[in-house]
């Protein structure tokens, strides 16, 4: 799975002053990437505000990443949620051309338990042959998935390649890092994380501020991968103000302001989300203005 090392992007959607999406921005933010180093692109995350994004416009946005990519880079779907039959059948159903795998975010709401969480992964690992990340993010889902789950997972399941970890939790890195099967990749989904565990084994990152400065976030982690900790720390501490500004409030109205700032798309989120405070703007304005 060596497409998924290095630097993946978690992309936000950008919208115009009427909330529609914005395809032009849509399409510069995966040139500016491409461009500048990023290794593949997660289409459907978070960041892209997916809760808030309807069936159609998803068509919308996948169809313009695929065909503006055109193989360039590999492409992460995101494909998840918490009916497990209703994730089966989109993986069943669905045309995954263009796309090299899949993003899986842990069931929200529901809060299973931890055999919960292994029975839907197995049905989704049996339902395609697609490469699968699990996500684990608890606080999102508000239930963490423990490494004992997902290295069953990683074992029984060949399809299931890797997890990006978001638990913001070094210990349950680094457990994972020790008894990881030798080829599951783990993926750090911490930006201010991200090096540290990538010098510790890990095999990158799928970022929010990457995308912002690719150039600078994926020589970052790619010093990480050849175990450069001097050099990597150099960029670390020149961007640890920023990474602690786009989570400051929600993401993603910190990085869409950022983003704003660098001429890519404009700040605007959808409900319940709302902009950046003028507070935060400031830091963030100010900061770009001086990288």
């Amino acid at each position: 799975m060596q497409k998924f090392i290095g630097t993946g992007v978690a992309l936000v959607t950008p919208f115009k002053d009427d909330l529609t999406v914005d395809v032009d921005a849509l399409i510069k933010l995966v040139n500016f990437n491409i461009n500048n180093g990023t290794d593949y692109l997660v289409i459907n995350g978070t960041t892209a505000e997916s809760a808030t994004i309807s069936k159609e416009e998803k068509e919308q946005i996948i169809a313009i990443i695929v065909k503006e990519n055109n193989k360039r880079l590999p492409l992460v779907l995101g494909v998840g949620g918490n009916n497990t039959l209703e994730v089966v059948n989109e993986l069943q159903v669905r045309d995954f051309s263009g796309i090299d795998g899949i993003l899986s975010v842990v069931p929200y709401y529901s809060k299973p338990t931890q055999e919960g969480f292994y029975q839907h992964y197995k049905a989704l690992a049996e339902a395609t042959d697609l490469p699968i990340i699990l996500y684990n993010v608890p606080g999102r889902t508000a239930k963490n998935m423990e490494p004992a789950t997902t290295l069953r997972l990683a074992n029984d399941f060949d399809n299931i390649v890797a997890i990006k970890e978001a638990g913001n939790n070094q210990q349950q890195y680094n457990t994972l890092l020790k008894d990881k099967p030798a080829d599951f990749l783990i993926i750090s989904g911490d930006d201010d994380l991200a090096l540290g565990v990538t010098l510790a084994g890990g095999s990158g990152v799928i970022s929010v501020i990457g995308q912002a400065f690719p150039k600078e976030f994926s020589t970052m982690i790619n010093h990480g991968l050849q175990g450069n900790n001097k050099e990597g720390y150099e960029i670390h501490f020149k961007m640890m103000d920023v990474i602690d500004f786009i989570f400051e409030e929600n993401n993603p109205a910190g990085i869409k302001t950022v983003l704003q700032e660098l001429g890519i798309c404009s700040n605007n989120v959808r409900l319940p989300l709302v902009k950046a405070s003028e507070a935060l703007a400031s830091k963030i304005i100010n900061y770009v203005a001086n990288f």
